[in-house]
């Protein structure tokens, strides 16, 4: 692998930039980016090598397409377009369906691998990329039998000397089980940290009094809304449906509260206690 073009120099394409030339010291790692401060960023961080056009991407022998997913849905059929019938591209965003579609019937579409690695932080920017982010961590990748199966090899060979573990499904489920345990939690999290800026506004000190348990569950209240509103646009239908069961167990809970039954709260407690157990079990 000697070319390597990544679109989107941020956290996610910059750690795969990081992980590649460690693994493939030859290979020269290009970056594409609107935004023309982050390509300097990345040049002054070494992320990439140098700076590309999509116009160059006829020479790579892989393109890693990390931009919004709305933009990624849209850029995917001209990036198909350029690249050769030797090039593997994948994108890594946190919805599959609507990408996947958007080259369903694309004459290149053998060239493109649909993948999600679970894996990031609050932060973005290329400043934001992490060295071994992906190791130990799952890909999922979707709609495999699509892609060429040399195509294929190379991806896999990829993401084993990263260290990351594969799993496959359709797009469908993926984007169904995402809302549950990335999108949902999200919004969560936005909505407690605008929950507390709210009633801040009142009571000057009560940042003061925010320990651990706050700032880990507000963290990802951090992240940006640029990436975010993309995703939750292109999967609203999954995410409408997690956010209504949400909210009727936080209206149940809230009912509990009011009845002054705190013998059923310790019991919902302890019932969702076992979610410890399966969260050490997939480490």
């Amino acid at each position: 692998m000697n070319s390597v073009y990544i679109i989107g120099i941020g956290l996610i394409g910059g750690s795969f930039a990081l992980d590649i030339r460690k693994q493939y010291p030859n290979a020269t790692i290009y970056g594409v980016d609107h935004n023309e401060s982050h390509l300097d960023e990345a040049l002054a961080l070494n992320l990439i090598d140098e700076k590309a056009e999509l116009s160059d991407l006829q020479n790579a022998d892989l393109v890693i397409l990390s931009i919004p997913v709305d933009a990624a849905s849209e850029k995917l059929s001209t990036i198909l377009d350029v690249v050769s019938d030797n090039t593997l591209v994948m994108d890594v965003g946190s919805t599959k369906l609507p990408v996947c579609k958007s080259v369903d019937n694309h004459p290149k579409r053998r060239n493109f691998l649909a993948t999600h690695p679970i894996a990031g932080t609050e932060f973005s920017g290329p400043k934001a990329a992490i060295a071994n982010l992906y190791q130990h961590k799952t890909l999922i990748i979707c709609e495999v039998e699509k892609t060429a199966f040399k195509l294929q090899e190379r991806a896999l060979k990829l993401f084993s000397d990263l260290g990351m573990r594969i799993r496959y499904m359709n797009p469908e489920a993926h984007d169904k089980h995402i809302a549950y345990v990335s999108h949902l939690s999200h919004i969560s999290s936005f909505m407690l940290g605008k929950t507390v800026i709210e009633k801040e506004k009142n009571e000057r000190d009560i940042f003061d009094m925010a320990g651990s348990g706050f700032a880990s569950t507000v963290r990802l209240a951090k992240s940006s809304p640029a990436m975010w509103t993309p995703i939750f646009k292109q999967n609203k239908e999954n995410v409408i449906e997690t956010l209504e069961e949400y909210i009727h167990n936080l209206t149940h809970f809230k009912a509990m509260m009011e009845q002054d039954d705190f013998e059923a709260i310790f019991d919902e407690m302890q019932n969702t206690n076992h979610i410890k157990d399966i969260l050490n079990g997939i480490k």
